[in-house]
């Protein structure tokens, strides 16, 4: 998963996070820990996470 230029760091997407790989500071980042379940992105409601390519 990464964040596209959409976030502005609310921190919602932390709650859904089931393993804690995501860290906001002023904007999202999500770490290594992250295994692309995707949870994130379907309750981001700035639509700023998104699947790696």
């Amino acid at each position: 998963m990464k964040i596209n230029d959409n976030c502005v760091g609310c921190g919602q997407c932390t709650a859904f996070c089931k393993i804690d790989a995501i860290i906001v500071k002023s904007k999202a980042h999500i770490t290594d820990a992250c295994v692309n379940c995707g949870i994130c992105a379907t309750y981001c409601p700035m639509k700023a996470i998104e699947a790696d390519e």
